[in-house]
């Protein structure tokens, strides 16, 4: 099978017009009241793995209908005016989303390069998720 676009030309696409963060970067956000990092991981990550402290768990396959003030499944969390700082496990889906989110007009957002990985081996703190 032959694809049109691979996954890394999307992937290099997005890098190209997003704002991407270092963990370093994106530890310094932390805790500031006019920012808010969303995890778009799947819940076992993040029951497996933990999160950014304070982070929003959006799941990748809702983001676009939470993000959305039109769509039933809107939430209010995205229409707070905040900078958001998308991050999946290793920054791939994150690019994606962040790159479809701005697309979509959500203004003020960013991803972390490397993911919940990299803000991890960087010894950026972590917060238990417990199962529900």
């Amino acid at each position: 099978m032959t694809l049109k676009v691979g996954y890394q030309a999307l992937l290099d696409a997005a890098e190209a017009e997003i704002e991407t963060l270092t963990a370093e970067q994106a530890a310094e956000l932390l805790g500031s009241e006019d920012v808010q990092f969303v995890d778009i991981r799947d819940v076992r990550e993040l029951q497996r793995e933990g999160k950014v402290p304070g982070a929003f768990h959006a799941t990748r396959g809702m983001l676009e209908f939470w993000i959305d003030p039109d769509s039933p499944y809107y939430k209010d969390v995205f229409g707070s005016g905040k900078k958001f700082v998308f991050y999946c496990q290793s920054g791939w889906r994150s690019a994606l989303a962040t790159q479809t989110v701005q697309n979509m007009g959500l203004a003020n957002v960013c991803h972390i390069g490397g993911g919940f990985r990299g803000w991890v081996d960087a010894g950026n703190e972590v917060e238990t998720v417990e199962k529900r």
